[in-house]
C-alpha cells in the first residue's frame, strides 16, 4: 500500500483527498527537523509538504518516492536538483491561490493610493481635518507594470482592468499576441519604462536573475508617487534601498508580503517606515485559499501514484516519461 508522508498542517479538504482512497495510508510527520525527514522519507512513496526545509539528503535516502507535492506554488524549500537527479517530479497547487494573491495586491495598492493607514490614525488621534491634505489618489487611468505574467499576474491585471488601469507586463515566456488577447501591452526591457509606471507589482520566483532586481538604481527611476508591490517572493527587492528610499519621500508607498528573511528581525529598516504596508507573507492564505492549496496538493498525490500527473504542475519536467 502506497504510504503519503505528510509535513504541516493540511486543511481537512485536503486530507479527505486522501483518506478516500482506501488503497492508500497517511503518516503525519511529528516535526520538521531534518533528522525526522531522513527518518520517515525512506519509507514514502509520496510526501505533501507545506513549508519545512526538505533536505537533500533525506531525498536521496527516499529509496520508495515518486512525487513530491508542494502545499504552494514556491518551492524555496525544496531541493530541486536532488528531486531531479532521483527523476522523482515535484508537483506544485499551480492556480489554486492566484485570485486570493491578486485581491490582497490590491488591498496593498488602494492602502497605499488612499492613505488607509494613515487616515486610520488620524482619525483616532482626533485629527480629523487630516483629510484635507489632498494627499490620497486614484488608480483608475494609472499604469500598472506587472513583471511576471503567469496565472497572479493575470488575476492582477483582470482587477486591475476593472479598476480602468492601464496594464503592461514583462515576461519573456508569455507572447505579446497573448498579453494583448488578455488586454496587457507587452514589455520587453521593464526597466526602461520604469518612468511612466504608477504602480508595479512583482509576480516572478527568486532566481539569481531577479534577486535584488528592485534595488537603489531601479528606484530612482521610478516615479516619486509610483507604489511598489511585492507577494511573490523575498529577495527580489533591495529591502535597505526601499526603506532609504521610502524615508526620502521616494514613492508614495511599498506593499511587501514577502521578506528576504522570514520573519523580518527585529529592527529590519521597513518596519519603521509609515509609508511602507506590510503582511505576513499571508497573500496567498485565506480560509478559501487553504481548502483549495490543500486539495490540489492532495489531487496531485493521488494523480502521480495513478500515473496520471499533469505535467504542467511539474516543475521539472524532464523526469517525467515521454
Amino acid at each position: 500500500m502506497p504510504r503519503v508522508l505528510i509535513s504541516g498542517t493540511i486543511h481537512d479538504d485536503g486530507m479527505a483527498v486522501l483518506k478516500a482512497r482506501a488503497d492508500i495510508e497517511t503518516v503525519t510527520m511529528p516535526d520538521e527537523q531534518a533528522s525526522t525527514f531522513m527518518t520517515m522519507l525512506a519509507d514514502a512513496d509520496a510526501l505533501l509538504i507545506r513549508t519545512a526545509p526538505l533536505p537533500a539528503d533525506a531525498v536521496a535516502g527516499a529509496g520508495r518516492l515518486k512525487v513530491v507535492s508542494r502545499h504552494g506554488v514556491g518551492y524555496d524549500n525544496i531541493p530541486v536538483h536532488a528531486l531531479t537527479a532521483k527523476g522523482i517530479p515535484l508537483a506544485l497547487a499551480i492556480g489554486a491561490n492566484a485570485d486570493t494573491v491578486a485581491e490582497h495586491v490590491f488591498y496593498l495598492m488602494l492602502s497605499i493610493a488612499k492613505f488607509g493607514p494613515s487616515y486610520d490614525k488620524a482619525v483616532r488621534d482626533g485629527f480629523w481635518d487630516d483629510r484635507n491634505r489632498l494627499v490620497a489618489f486614484d488608480v483608475g487611468g494609472r499604469t500598472l507594470l506587472l513583471i511576471g505574467f503567469g496565472r497572479v499576474g493575470r488575476s492582477v491585471a483582470r482587477l486591475a482592468q476593472a479598476f480602468s488601469m492601464r496594464v503592461l507586463a514583462h515576461d519573456p515566456m508569455v507572447s505579446a499576441d497573448d498579453m494583448a488577447a488578455a488586454g496587457v501591452g507587452k514589455v520587453d526591457d521593464w526597466r526602461a519604462v520604469l518612468p511612466e509606471v504608477d504602480v508595479i507589482s512583482l509576480h516572478t520566483p527568486r532566481l539569481p536573475e531577479t534577486e535584488n532586481m528592485i534595488a537603489a538604481t531601479e528606484l530612482a527611476a521610478m516615479k516619486d508617487e509610483a507604489i511598489l508591490i511585492n507577494t511573490s517572493r523575498g529577495g527580489l527587492i533591495d529591502e535597505g534601498a526601499l526603506a532609504e528610499a521610502l524615508n526620502d519621500g521616494k514613492l508614495a508607498g511599498a506593499g511587501i508580503d514577502a521578506f528576504l528573511d522570514e520573519p523580518p528581525p527585529h529592527g529590519h529598516p521597513l518596519l519603521g517606515c509609515d509609508r511602507a504596508v506590510l503582511s505576513p507573507h499571508s497573500a496567498g492564505i485565506t480560509k478559501e485559499a487553504a481548502a483549495r492549496l490543500s486539495i490540489y496538493a492532495a489531487r496531485n498525490i493521488v494523480d502521480a501514484l495513478d500515473g496520471r500527473l499533469d505535467p504542467s504542475y511539474v516543475v521539472n519536467q524532464s523526469v517525467l516519461a515521454p
